[in-house]
């Protein structure tokens, strides 16, 4: 059986739990060189512990852009060039409108995107022809929820980079997708629901489960590899159907 990413090098930002390190495994199973990153080593140094084979880690935190730079460095050093960029960091919590801070607007809006557009942007030098760019995105980006709408609108700035940067990239061969999660099982989202929340949501699901970060993983593997090399500026939603109703 063919690997579906053999020979290519992949780097996942967040990789240290939930998405982020479902695909990591997924990628170095389909035969990738893998580098993911995080802020904290020792969650890092979990991951690759856990993951079990062409991976690297490197520490930093993707909303500094001193940072971003240092583990592009990194990579070209290793590996001299991507083929597929996954830039799933990103941060969430709960923020009532009339409640907002201004840290809370900032600590997400850094984050998911000042930090996604640098990620992304930075890369470019090193991206391949032909490449594969993945943007985390979320059902929140069309959706509507409650306490959600400082990280709802980082999302729909998510997707409006993908419709934008396929033309700023027209020629170049390089594709850019968005990878929408539903709700889905991660430490993040653990922390953050309250009792019985996850069995509140379930039912609203039309496939009535919760997702798992490998749901999401195996749609990764689609858009990283060559059988999606017809497919880019889309938003591929993963959510069990949530974001249809």
């Amino acid at each position: 059986m063919s690997k579906k990413l053999s020979g290519k090098v992949a780097v996942v930002t967040g990789g240290s739990a939930g998405i982020g390190l479902a695909t990591a495994k997924r990628f170095v199973e389909e035969g990738a060189k893998v580098f993911i990153t995080g802020r904290r080593q020792n969650e890092l140094d979990k991951a690759v512990a856990e993951i079990h084979g062409d991976v690297t880690a490197i520490q930093g935190d993707t909303s500094n852009l001193d940072d971003i730079q240092r583990i592009y460095e990194v990579v070209d050093n290793e590996a001299g060039h991507i083929d597929v960029l996954f830039v799933n960091a990103g941060f969430y919590e709960f923020g009532k409108f009339g409640e907002i801070s201004e840290d809370h607007f900032d600590r997400t809006f850094n984050t998911n995107v000042k930090g996604l557009l640098f990620t992304v942007q930075e890369a470019l030098p090193l991206l391949s022809k032909e490449a594969s760019v993945i943007l985390n995105g979320s059902i929140a980006s069309l959706k509507g929820l409650p306490s959600f709408s400082v990280y709802a609108a980082t999302k729909a700035a998510v997707r409006s980079f993908a419709r934008s940067w396929i033309l700023d990239l027209k020629g170049t061969g390089i594709r850019v997708n968005v990878l929408s999660p539903g709700h889905t099982e991660t430490p993040g989202l653990a922390n953050l629901w309250q009792e019985g929340t996850r069995e509140r949501v379930v039912p609203t699901v039309p496939l009535a489960r919760m997702g798992q970060p490998e749901d999401l993983a195996k749609a990764a593997v689609f858009l990283a590899s060559d059988e999606s090399s017809y497919v880019t500026g889309v938003e591929l939603f993963v959510d069990g159907g949530a974001a249809q109703y």
